[in-house]
This record gives structure tokens, C-alpha cells and sequence, in this order.
């Protein structure tokens, strides 16, 4: 479908349940509003994870910094991305999806540049690099205003297969900027960590540009503050959230620190830093990978078979992926040297945690358009006005839910860089993520699987309505 330069890019009376309008134009303009959010979302999300790379340029007798620094650097990225994801989708009603999607990938280039000018000068104080990590947090809003606007565009029967990739394409972002790493590694060596800088800052254009000559903005979609209090008052908004802790907290969580855990265990088994940096970089980016592409097939099955049921899978089977990191690394704590049998073992767990996170990922996702929609019917409205109060919603959870996920990454690197100062290990942060995913599993269980779920309309989500 060709596009003008000079075309209006604001579509009015937009209803992707219409299903002739569907059939007959609307999916493909919904399908390019979809690439190119990813687009913009899978650079932001590069952006973010950029530190996650940027900490194996760094050895300690160039930069000065301790393993503890570095994680703090990946925990400031990911707090701040998380907090972000709170004003994001009000951006995205209020401007338009295609106006916010422009501004986040051009003020992007900011960060980008201040790690190229921060490398290139070592022996600066730690507080500069937590300043520009905290910048790069900026890509980490991207990801709640991408899916509220696509949550827009598509209908209640595709919401799940479309969430999925727009969240997957987007989490692709972290694996992707980890290749371009090792790539850079792999040929320049680790100390030349600008290529990987430049490289973004012309992704970053590129994005900017083909979402302002692709993208469309919906009139009258809008999220009122009404619709978020709604929101927080909705008790499923709280376990929903809870839950994305346990699934992409663990995901972007770990896509920060899996790479130098690894490198840390490199040095600890006789390699110099140069090796180790070249030998986690071709490691660590398989995990988020995987998680990202797993992502897609978990909102498939939970079209399929409901995201409950795949959501309390997910759980118990990451507290058996936990069990092999606490034993790896209970047997790498002894003697000081990590033996092979313990580097399998923390491969072997935190790939099975990346895959199994992004299964779900994508199931609890598609578990909340499907709890407005069925609130929904229960309103005395008419069709339209009922299409957009769930729609709203949805996105106001989306949005809310993405960045208590978030902050699950937070802790993880929080968790990870306590244990290395007080134990010298992970041991510790290994056991905490198994307890929470204990927590979760029990949660899961007790309101969506063990008996049907509750959908009485809430009386504060018919005041919101009737206020918007």
C-alpha cells in the first residue's frame, strides 16, 4: 500500500470490530501501524539494554568500577524505564500513536551519545554512567505506549496474537543489541565499544522517520485519568501486575545481568578479561532471544487454551529452572574456581528461564484485554461507548501492569548485586527468585485457574464511564 507524504495521518471513527471495514482496509493499516511500532520498540528496547553490553567494554583495570557498580548501572536503567511506563500510555491517548512513537525514538539519540562520550573517556566518577544509564531508561517507556496504541488498532480476537508480537518484537531489541556487541567484540576487541553507539544512533533515525511517514494517530482514542483510578481499583489489576513481576521482571532482569554473571564466571574459571567478555557476549545474548520469540507462541497458546492455565505452567516450571541456578552455583562457590559442570548449569537455567518468561509474558498480556472485554457486556451502554471503556482499560493495565513488571527487574539486579557483595555468589538472589516463583504459582492457581473467574462489574469502572 503506497503512502503519501502529504496524506492525513489521524483516522477517525476507528472500530477494528468492524469486521467488513476490517476485511476491506483496516487490517493492513493496522498491520503497517504494527511494524513500525515494533520497529520503534525494538530499538527502544536496545537503547534501554545497552548497559547490559556496554558493562563487558568496561574491565575493571580501565574503568575502576566493581561488579556491584555494575549492576547498580543495569538496576538505574530499569527503574527508571519501569517508572516510565506509568506516563507512557497517557502520552500515547493524548498525542497520538504516531506522534509519541516519533519523539520516543528521536530522544533516544540522547543517550546513545552520551555512552559513546563516557566510554571514551575511563577513569570519569561512577555518577556520570548512572546519569546516561538512566537516560537510555527512556527506550523502557516505549514498550507501555507501543502496547497501548496497538491494543487500539486491533480486535478483541487478535489482541492476543497481536500483543505478542508487538511485545516480542520489541523484546528482540535486547538479543539484537547483544549480537551487535559480540560482533563488535568479536572483530574490534572490547575496547572499542563506540561502534555499537553509532550503529543505534542510525537504527534511531531510521525508526523516527518511517513512524512519522507510516503511522497514523486514532481521533478519539483516549485514556482519562477516571479510566486509571478505575484501574486501580480493580483487584485483578494488582494480581496481574504481581505476576508480570515474576515473567518480565525475570526477562529484562536478566538480560542485564546475564551477560556479566557469565563474564564473572569466565574470569573466575582462569580466562582474562578480553576472553571472558568475548566467551559471555557469544552466550549471553541466546537467552533473550529466545524469551523474545517465546513470547509470541505464549499469547498463542493462551488464545488457544487460556492464559491462566498456561501462566500457572510457566511458573512451575521456572521454580525447576531456579533449582538448577542455586545448584550451579552452590557447586561454583567452592574453592573459588567454577568448574564446567556449575558454567552448563547457569546456562542451562537462565536460558529455560528466559524461554519460559517469555511464554509468559505473552500469557498474562493476553489474559487483559480478555477481563475487560468480559466486564464489559455486563454495562447498561451501547455498543460504543462498551468497546471503549474496555478498550481504555486495557490499556490503562497494559501500561500500569508493563511498569510494575518493570520494576521486578529492578530487583533482580538489586538481589544479584547484594548477593555478590555479601556472599561473593548468586546463590542467595537464586533461592530469592525461586521463592517468588513459588508465590506466583499459588497466586496463579488460587484466582485463575481453580475456579472461573469473577467478571461482576465493578462499581468504580461504571463511575469512570460514566465521567468519560
Amino acid at each position: 500500500m503506497g503512502i503519501s507524504l502529504g496524506r492525513s495521518h489521524v483516522l477517525s471513527d476507528w472500530d477494528p470490530e468492524d469486521t467488513v471495514a476490517w476485511e476491506n482496509g483496516n487490517n493492513k493499516i493496522a498491520r503497517r501501524n504494527l511494524i513500525w511500532s515494533v520497529a520503534a520498540e525494538h530499538i527502544g528496547f536496545s537503547v534501554w539494554s545497552i548497559w547490559s553490553v556496554m558493562v563487558l567494554f568496561m574491565p575493571a583495570s580501565v574503568y575502576h568500577f566493581s561488579a556491584g557498580d555494575k549492576f547498580l548501572l543495569g538496576a538505574t536503567a530499569t527503574l527508571v524505564g519501569a517508572c516510565l511506563r506509568f506516563p507512557y500510555p497517557f502520552a500515547t491517548a493524548k498525542f497520538g500513536g504516531r506522534n509519541w512513537t516519533v519523539f520516543s525514538a528521536f530522544v533516544l539519540l540522547i543517550p546513545t551519545v552520551g555512552t559513546m562520550v563516557l566510554l571514551a573517556h575511563p577513569g570519569l566518577p561512577l555518577w556520570p554512567y548512572l546519569i546516561c544509564a538512566a537516560l537510555s531508561g527512556l527506550g523502557g517507556g516505549n514498550f507501555a505506549s507501543s502496547m497501548t496504541n496497538i491494543n487500539a488498532f486491533y480486535p478483541q480476537r487478535l489482541k492476543g496474537w497481536a500483543l505478542a508480537v508487538n511485545a516480542g518484537g520489541g523484546n528482540l531489541g535486547v538479543p539484537v543489541v547483544q549480537l551487535v556487541g559480540l560482533l563488535v567484540i568479536a572483530t574490534a576487541g572490547n575496547r572499542q565499544p563506540y561502534w555499537v553507539c553509532a550503529i543505534y544512533l542510525v537504527l534511531l533515525a531510521f525508526a523516527g522517520i518511517g513512524a512519522a511517514l507510516h503511522m497514523d494517530n486514532l481521533q478519539h482514542y483516549r485514556i482519562e485519568m477516571n479510566t486509571m483510578r478505575a484501574v486501580l481499583a480493580e483487584p485483578h489489576t494488582w494480581v496481574i501486575s504481581l505476576l508480570y513481576i515474576g515473567t518480565f521482571g525475570s526477562f529484562i532482569g536478566f538480560s542485564f545481568a546475564f551477560g556479566q554473571v557469565l563474564q564473572m564466571n569466565f574470569v573466575a574459571g582462569g580466562q582474562d578479561a578480553a576472553q571472558a567478555s568475548l566467551h559471555a557476549a557469544q552466550i549471553a545474548f541466546l537467552g533473550p532471544l529466545l524469551g523474545s520469540i517465546s513470547r509470541v507462541y505464549g499469547g498463542r497458546l493462551a488464545d488457544r487454551i487460556g492464559g491462566g492455565r498456561v501462566t500457572l505452567t510457566v511458573f512451575c516450571s521456572m521454580i525447576l529452572a531456579a533449582g538448577i541456578l542455586i545448584s550451579a552455583s552452590t557447586l561454583g562457590g567452592h574453592g573459588g574456581h567454577t568448574p564446567a559442570a556449575s558454567m552448563a548449569g547457569y546456562v542451562i537455567g537462565f536460558v529455560a528461564l528466559f524461554v519460559l518468561s517469555g511464554v509468559g509474558n505473552g500469557s498474562v498480556y493476553k489474559m487483559i484485554p480478555t477481563i475487560f472485554e468480559a466486564r464489559s457486556h455486563r454495562l447498561q451502554v451501547g455498543e460504543t461507548e462498551r468497546r471503549q471503556w474496555s478498550r481504555s482499560m486495557s490499556g490503562a493495565l497494559i501500561g500500569f501492569a508493563g511498569a510494575v513488571g518493570a520494576l521486578g527487574g529492578v530487583g533482580v539486579n538489586l538481589a544479584l548485586r547484594q548477593s555478590y557483595l555479601h556472599n561473593g555468589s548468586a546463590t542467595a538472589a537464586f533461592w530469592a527468585f525461586a521463592v517468588v516463583y513459588v508465590a506466583a504459582s499459588a497466586l496463579t492457581w488460587a484466582i485463575y485457574v481453580r475456579r472461573p473467574l469473577e467478571v461482576a462489574t465493578p462499581a468504580a469502572a461504571g463511575v469512570a464511564l460514566a465521567r468519560a
